[in-house]
């Protein structure tokens, strides 16, 4: 009984205004029914009994209604009313409060006619009857008055909801709530289960973000050296490596309250709606402090201002980018509420919010090297049935340079769905490699037809990659060369992408002069072109400008840099129409070049190349085995041997360096940023 007693009552419901508006409506709708019930509740009485009972004496008054309608009042004596009693009736309607109420009533047509003929009538048989006249409104006028006002306001309040709906000030999202902060508070009572453990890889970003959930749960540490807590902590790197995660991370790890919200959550179509919306989210967390506020995609209002607006209009999105500013230079030292920011476009973030004392430190997540794809592996096979002896975690990172960690998810999941169609018990290592052939080509079309001719120019452009690739020396090594269409690709070579941080100018025109093998190929065998190189041709011009606009790779351009991102507004560009012809020129003859050089391997290994398109048609898959029979051993075979250990080498020294930084005292490194690390790797 006790126990019950302490049972909290269930909060009644709260009205909602479309139970207001719907009790309005019906209101009103009662009020015209009730309105027609009072005129259409007495008898209607023809125009010659009219005249009957005037002649007989039996009408006191008639009272015309607005010029159409007449009410006939009868003479309160007992013969008049036991001559009318079964055609009248004793009783008004409910609700209406008359002191008596017509006894009939007369459709009288023609105002005029109606006159004439009482008047008449009056005249001849002498009757003491009088009239007069009234005007009444309709109820029903107001309804249908009211009506459209009531429905928009109904349309309004219904449009107000839904763009407030869920946010965080108030239950429901209500108009007046529409300037609260749209974060969702994590803190104790929160079920978070991701921890840093279930972050694999970035070891370098972990670490950082371990020390900002440190800095909160231990300021004095830190504070009592004279140490201020830093204000802001920007997470960059290209989508898909983990940003987000390593937020999540921190929520489940700093047992403090985490506001978590996206940089769109601020944007409204309201003026002053963002900026109200920072502060509130800022006074919450003031409020609760110690505490973290994360911004994910923060890019979407710290875009850097006084770009892309060409109006000179008021910018909403420029205000809440100010007022964002304002709250995070506004802290105090002792406020203890951190800022984590996520983007991939840093480049385009305001200098004023990069600044120090707003976000002062910036780590950069990259993607995974290959011990990384190991741990990420790792984590995302657990709760896979996967046959350990056939499945080996070193092949798969092998097979996935480039992948990101969103990329590695979905590639274990995709290949536990593959697995499932098969009816496998467990996921297989064919599993695995069917879904690597999905990410990165596309689904297989199993049911699209090729003509002979078409199967053949497919082969023999694919030859020409795998060809190409195989007698050139800085080529990537190759796995294998299929004509198996997929997504939008009618075929696909694909190689191993070493863990190699920097590129030579021989690695950028051997990958340009192997892209080129597919069309060189199709005019050496075919003596035509199709449009099947179109996607090649993206990809060297691609490379062929990245090397003359950013890398110096041009004697006639030199080492100088002609792209800007920060002002790269699509409008300007940081060079001359004559440099600019120059980079056309230079661009084209790289590629035409590696074009001509394709040729002149493939004319030399004409025969193998043809020997290869044709086990190509016959079989539509090779692998580096294959090629071995077909084409000899490569040249440079040990080359590529020589590159695959070094990226083992660099694994196992990385190991070592983490077993042996464990065990020693180290001090923390300066933080830098992209530009800055990429400028000491050139040096170096």
């Amino acid at each position: 009984m006790a126990d019950n007693k302490k049972k909290k009552r269930p909060t009644p419901p709260k009205l909602s205004p479309y139970w207001i508006i719907s009790l309005v409506i019906l209101v009103l709708v009662i009020a015209n029914y009730k309105s027609a019930s009072i005129f259409g509740s007495t008898k209607t009485i023809t125009l010659s009994e009219f005249e009957s009972y005037l002649r007989d004496g039996d009408i006191e008054k008639v009272t015309v209604v607005n010029k159409r309608n007449a009410r006939v009042f009868l003479r309160e004596n007992d013969s008049v009313l036991s001559k009318h009693s079964k055609e009248i009736k004793e009783s008004s309607p409910i609700g209406i409060q008359q002191s008596k109420k017509a006894d009939y009533n007369l459709e009288i047509g023609d105002l005029q006619n109606f006159e004439n003929g009482f008047r008449k009538s009056k005249e001849k048989y002498k009757f003491a009857t009088t009239i007069a006249y009234i005007t009444e409104e309709d109820p029903s006028v107001y309804f249908l008055t009211y009506l459209p006002f009531i429905i928009l306001i109904g349309i309004w309040i219904f449009i107000m909801r839904r763009m407030g709906g869920g946010s965080g000030g108030g239950p429901g999202g209500q108009i007046f709530n529409i300037g609260k902060s749209k974060a969702k508070l994590f803190d104790e009572n929160s079920n978070v289960k991701v921890t840093f453990k279930d972050v694999a890889g970035q070891e370098g970003a972990k670490e950082e973000v371990e020390e900002v959930v440190d800095f909160l749960k231990n300021p004095e540490k830190y504070t009592s050296l004279g140490g201020k807590i830093p204000r802001g902590v920007l997470l960059v790197g290209p989508p898909g490596t983990g940003k987000t995660l390593l937020a999540k991370a921190v929520a489940g790890e700093a047992k403090v309250p985490f506001f978590s919200l996206s940089g769109s959550d601020f944007v409204e179509m309201f003026v002053g709606v963002g900026a109200s919306r920072v502060r509130d989210l800022f006074k919450q967390a003031k409020d609760k402090s110690p505490a973290i506020i994360f911004i994910d995609e923060i890019d979407a209002i710290g875009r850097a201002r006084g770009k892309n607006n060409f109006s000179g209009s008021n910018d909403e999105r420029e205000n809440t980018l100010n007022q964002l500013l304002t709250e995070m230079d506004g802290f105090g030292t002792q406020t203890n509420v951190i800022v984590i920011g996520a983007t991939n476009r840093a480049d385009i973030l305001d200098n004023a919010l990069m600044r120090a004392g707003r976000f002062d430190r910036q780590i950069y997540v990259d993607l995974p090297g290959l011990k990384e794809r190991q741990e990420i592996f790792g984590v995302h096979l657990k709760p896979l049935k996967i046959n350990k002896e056939e499945i080996k975690v070193d092949f798969l990172a092998k097979q996935t340079a480039g992948f990101s960690g969103a990329d590695i998810a979905n590639l274990c999941n995709e290949a536990a769905l593959i697995a499932a169609r098969k009816d496998n018990k467990e996921v297989k290592k064919q599993d695995f490699l069917d879904a690597i052939d999905r990410i990165i080509g596309g689904v297989e079309k199993k049911h699209k037809v090729f003509t002979p001719e078409e199967q053949k120019i497919i082969a023999y452009h694919e030859a020409g990659h795998a060809t190409a690739s195989w007698f050139l020396e800085h080529a990537n090594p190759f796995i294998k060369v299929t004509i198996v269409p997929r997504g939008k690709s009618l075929g696909a070579a694909h190689y191993l992408n070493p863990e190699s941080q920097l590129m030579q100018t021989e690695k950028f025109l051997d990958d340009i002069c192997v892209t080129m093998g597919g069309r060189a190929a199709e005019k050496i065998f075919f003596n035509k072109i199709s449009n099947g190189a179109g996607q090649d041709l993206q990809d060297v011009t691609r490379k062929a400008k990245y090397m003359t606009l950013m890398c110096g790779m041009s004697e006639k351009l030199g080492n100088v840099a002609y792209y800007d991102p920060q002002q790269d507004n699509g409008f300007t560009k940081p060079y001359s129409e004559q440099t600019g012809r120059i980079i056309d020129e230079e661009i084209k003859n790289i590629i035409e070049q590696q074009y001509q050089r394709a040729i002149d391997i493939l004319t030399e290994k004409k025969d193998l190349t043809e020997k290869l398109a044709k086990r190509l048609i016959e079989r539509e898959v090779l692998f580096r085995d294959d090629l071995e029979e077909i084409l000899g051993k490569s040249p440079f075979a040990n080359h590529q041997k020589e590159i695959q250990e070094k990226d083992k080498n660099k694994i196992e020294n990385t190991e070592k360096e983490e077993i042996t930084s464990s065990t020693e005292d180290t001090t923390p490194s300066q933080t830098t940023t992209p530009e800055t690390q990429q400028t000491s790797l050139e040096k170096e």
